[in-house]
């Protein structure tokens, strides 16, 4: 695998009590890591080839479609969403799907997840930000960052027991808590962007995306149109 190459991601900005105290679902890295070791994050990853091959529930939201569009192949959107789901099973435990049963034998990723009696859903997931990894790290992702409430979690948002190794320290951080937190630049930026959702109870009409190449850095926001 090209270790340069940047891949599709996807990472799920968890919110909970968004009316009283709002607080978001962070672990953290293991000082090893080879991207961001001992930084607190959200639960996100790389799409793999097999999350092509989920069948959702319920898709992304019409207007969640066209934001992604931007400069994406149609084809990987739905891959967007199913591997934030994955993720978000695999390092936390926690199910974002619908009750029901799988069709076919499910691949190996997958396995666990199903075996809990549920289908992934994408009903809940909202996309706010859009990042690039910057030149020069050690690995680069072209990152979409979903919002998700947890009452879309199905059954406890405090249960963490199935949750791998690959996030420590899970819990729900409040969003007046996040200085004390070693967090990396761009989890600071899209916590304001949320945030920032939060207190004002809106969807977004455009997301932000902080692109990243080779010859300039540039801050856009997307609004849904086909370029």
């Amino acid at each position: 695998m090209d270790k340069t190459a940047i891949r599709h991601a996807a990472t799920v900005v968890m919110v909970r009590d968004r009316d009283t105290t709002p607080r978001i679902l962070m672990g953290q890295r293991g000082a090893t890591a080879a991207f961001m070791p001992n930084k607190f994050v959200f639960p996100g990853g790389a799409v793999d080839a097999e999350d092509a091959l989920i069948p959702l529930a319920t898709p992304l939201q019409p207007d969640c479609i066209a934001q992604l569009s931007h400069e994406t192949d149609p084809d990987v959107i739905p891959s967007l969403a199913t591997a934030a789901i994955r993720e978000v099973w695999e390092e936390t435990g926690l199910i974002l799907g619908e009750a029901g049963a799988w069709a076919a034998t499910p691949p190996a990723d997958w396995s666990s997840f199903a075996s809990e009696g549920y289908l992934p859903s994408a009903a809940g997931l909202t996309f706010v930000f859009r990042a690039i990894t910057p030149p020069g790290r050690p690995r680069r992702f072209d990152a979409r960052f979903f919002m998700v409430d947890a009452e879309e979690v199905c059954g406890d948002p405090d249960d963490f027991t199935h949750a791998c190794d690959e996030l420590s320290h899970l819990q729900w951080i409040a969003l007046d808590e996040m200085k004390n937190f070693d967090l990396p630049f761009i989890t600071q930026v899209v916590t304001a962007e949320v945030a920032n959702l939060i207190r004002t109870d809106t969807k977004p009409q455009t997301v932000p995306f902080f692109r990243n190449d080779d010859e300039q850095s540039l801050f856009l926001r997307l609004d849904g149109a086909r370029p």
